[in-house]
């Protein structure tokens, strides 16, 4: 649907969405407003309140990932390429999901300014395809010890479209995570019914 200078639509994981920013254009450059709150409620029914900023930086062929976060406390993220480009893959970790086990792709950079939306249970995952690939992310909650959820982004099993030319560059953390299948036999996945509590719904309103 579109809300005022943005697009924001569902992808193919249920609840995630992109966020595409039209830019405002003049002879200095460009302007994008990359999160509109209302903008987003409309669209997603969620409400998003930033708790935390982060950033990455990461060499090309970097790979991280796939990354979610328990529930409790949950963490919800905007995720932005500022620098650089990346290839990113949303993945849905939330048990008894419709789409439990699903992806989307979304390329990413600063030329399109593309946003991805990830509310509580869906996993995160990008291979930076520059060097001094910068991504930036808005969550809504403090970031709490031990809460990261680790799937193996390389799983045979999710299939995910890397493309790589190359082995890629992981953390030995990332190299060493568990498969979907074993992550959720294992009971450290949350529920699809209990993420859904957390998102905050709230009635959208026609204009």
């Amino acid at each position: 649907m579109g809300n005022g200078s943005m697009l924001i639509t569902e992808t193919a994981v249920r609840d995630a969405y992109r966020i595409e920013p039209e830019p405002h254009r003049d002879q200095r450059g460009r302007l994008y407003e990359a999160l509109r709150h209302e903008s987003l409620r409309a669209a997603t029914g969620h409400a998003f309140e930033v708790r935390q900023v982060n950033f990455t930086v990461s060499h090309r062929n970097v790979l991280r990932g796939i990354h979610g976060t328990t529930l409790p406390p949950g963490q919800g993220k905007i995720v932005t390429c500022v620098r650089g480009a990346a290839l990113t893959m949303v993945v849905d970790l939330r048990v008894g999901s419709p789409t439990f086990g699903h992806y989307d792709v979304v390329r990413q950079d600063p030329d399109s300014a593309t946003a991805v939306y990830l509310p509580d249970g869906l996993g995160l995952a990008y291979v930076a395809l520059a060097d001094d690939t910068c991504m930036n992310y808005l969550c809504t909650r403090e970031y709490v010890h031990g809460t990261i959820i680790d799937v193996d982004a390389l799983d045979p099993a999710l299939g995910l479209p890397w493309n790589l030319a190359e082995p890629p560059i992981r953390s030995a953390r990332d190299a060493a995570a568990r498969s979907l299948a074993e992550a959720a036999a294992g009971g450290s996945l949350p529920t699809y019914e209990e993420c859904v509590r957390t998102y905050q719904a709230l009635p959208v309103h026609s204009e």
